[in-house]
């Protein structure tokens, strides 16, 4: 019965999540369709990606201690009332003419800030709430989350924006906030049993910020995969910051940027589906690199297509592989490190994944604004043009070729290494020796000697 009451309580916060992804979403789509059209210019919007990702390279793994010392309920109560109050202040600026943009830069490090406590916190529950078997399953629906909500909020995005404006975007966003912290404050997420090995790692705040590094570089295989994730991530984020402009330079259409932004979420719910409907037993590394190559490949092909047609297939296509590389890794984190350290395990994965992402942020607009886009027709862009064309848009479409084909030689070039191709069955499942259940004698051994925590 307890185990059934976990599984329900992960499909709430699940559902919950997805809701106030969608109104999180919408305030970003108004949000970029307003400074690119005040602008014209893709560096304010890779500057807003830059800021929001600043916070979670410099302080992830500190996020990752707080989720495994505290409630991991209270971390996502936390992370989302923060959220909401950086978002109730960006309304109060557009609502009296105030808003500039580096009130925004400032907002997104706050709202980034407190985001960043949800991944280590949400990823570390499932290990709790969902027995081995079904944890594929479960993974892969988690990351059918932010692309359901990426589905339904560009619809909703484009016709409320025409309604009542960005404010209004952003009021309905504030109420799924809400929503949001009123249903995780009614539901319990489960601590888990503390471990010999999350005994050992306790101590100060700076040694249990180290330990999730230190865990992972001694599953080595884990750690190189972890470095190409690096560099997936550096190129995708390169990327994905110009689809929007990219988009609106092709077409000239909010409306139909809102429908293939959709498609693409689409493609990310079809493939966490088809994930999910499927437990994933064995091989999980096969179909992880297969997927990185797929979707790389589809990344370049994004360049070369022009037509609405065309856009919207591709965009369909390219996110599609994405959970299948995503919820197999998740799942194995889960299965080869111990529980009560693994919201420190995923905040230092997420925090060396995202390692370069700055600086793809920062060099992103420049590239396009001063050095892709100028060049399309001029000295050599002959060379080129049968692939991308020659309008406005081709610069960023040559970008996505480049970046495609290189991840889809870095995936292909780890898959023909034996040693990551069976990294599996090469890295064997936790197995506690001695645990404990949190009590008072473990609550002790968890914050003897630990610095003052403030927020």
């Amino acid at each position: 019965m307890a185990r059934t009451t976990s599984i329900r309580t992960f499909y709430i916060l699940i559902l919950t999540q997805t809701f106030s992804y969608i109104g999180s979403q919408m305030t970003e789509l108004a949000v970029g369709i307003k400074i690119f059209n005040d602008t014209g210019q893709v560096t304010p919007l890779a500057l807003v990606g830059f800021f929001g990702m600043l916070p979670r390279i410099l302080a992830t793994s500190f996020a990752g201690v707080l989720a495994d010392r505290w409630d991991r309920r209270y971390v996502l109560i936390v992370s989302d009332a923060g959220q909401a109050l950086a978002t109730l202040i960006l309304l109060l600026t557009l609502a009296t003419g105030t808003f500039e943009l580096w009130i925004l830069y400032i907002l997104t490090i706050w709202q980034a800030t407190f985001a960043m406590f949800q991944g280590p916190a949400f990823n570390a529950s499932v290990t709790q709430l969902v027995p081995d078997a079904m944890r594929d399953r479960a993974n892969a629906i988690q990351q059918i989350t932010g692309p359901a909500a990426g589905l339904i909020a560009p619809v909703l995005a484009g016709v409320l924006f025409a309604v009542i404006g960005v404010t209004g975007v952003i009021v309905v966003d504030i109420v799924t906030f809400l929503v949001a912290v009123a249903v995780v404050a009614s539901v319990h997420i489960p601590r888990p049993a503390q471990t010999d090995e999350g005994r050992a790692a306790g101590g100060s705040v700076w040694r249990e910020m180290a330990s999730g590094f230190t865990l992972m570089w001694k599953l080595r295989p884990m750690f190189y995969l972890l470095l190409l994730a690096t560099l997936l991530n550096f190129l995708g984020n390169m990327t994905g910051v110009m689809i929007v402009p990219y988009v609106l330079l092709l077409t000239g259409s909010e409306a139909m940027l809102g429908t293939l932004m959709a498609l693409l979420s689409l493609g990310m719910v079809v493939g966490g589906v088809l994930v999910s409907v499927r437990t994933i037993r064995s091989k999980r590394m096969h179909i992880v690199f297969l997927a990185i190559i797929v979707e790389a490949l589809f990344l370049a092909l994004l360049g070369v297509v022009r037509t609405p047609l065309t856009l919207a297939i591709v965009m369909f296509l390219y996110l599609l592989p994405n959970p299948m590389v995503n919820a197999p890794l998740f799942s194995l984190v889960q299965a080869k490190t111990p529980p009560d350290m693994q919201g420190r395990v995923f905040a230092a994965i997420m925090q060396l994944a995202m390692l370069a992402m700055p600086l793809a942020y920062l060099l992103a607009g420049p590239l396009a604004d001063r050095v892709l886009e100028p060049a399309v027709g001029g000295a050599g862009w002959d060379l080129v043009a049968p692939l991308v064309g020659s309008e406005p848009g081709a610069g960023i479409g040559l970008l996505f070729i480049i970046s495609g084909l290189t991840s889809a030689l870095a995936g292909a070039a780890f898959y023909a290494w034996p040693r990551m191709r069976h990294l599996e069955s090469e890295l064997p499942d936790y197995a506690p020796v001695n645990q404990s259940l949190p009590g008072e004698e473990a609550r002790d051994a968890l914050t003897q000697g630990a610095e003052p925590l403030l927020l």
